[in-house]
């Protein structure tokens, strides 16, 4: 078998700082470019990709809300991403770096704007 020449996930996807804030109910993230990003505990719950939340999704049976969740684990997994864990007990979900950063600009992109006065 032939390995890539390149790893298989983005390397500056890779956080520089992970913290894990307000009481579990965020987890702030920077990466070396400068950017960072504080991801809410029930965003992070509503993105989990795992076979579970996917298989609710399909069925009709995902919450539309996880209001009093945070995150309870933070472990890294295999140098490209977390699994995360959380007070309702889901422990299932993988979240990749790359995930991560995506999840952290769709974030980005809708905070409201400051209007000028």
């Amino acid at each position: 078998m032939r390995l890539p020449a390149e790893p298989p996930f983005d390397p500056d996807a890779i956080p520089s700082t992970i913290v894990l804030a307000a009481g579990g109910r965020a987890l702030r993230l920077t990466w070396a470019g400068g950017s960072a990003a504080t991801l809410g505990a029930e965003a992070l719950r509503l993105g989990c990709r795992c076979a579970w939340c996917t298989r609710d999704r399909i069925q009709g049976r995902f919450p539309a809300g996880f209001e009093a969740v945070t995150v309870t684990q933070v472990a890294p997994l295999g140098g490209y991403a977390l699994h995360l864990g959380f007070s309702d007990g889901h422990a299932r979900g993988i979240y990749p770096f790359a995930y991560l950063r995506d999840l952290a600009r769709e974030a980005r992109a809708t905070e409201p704007t400051p209007r000028a006065a």
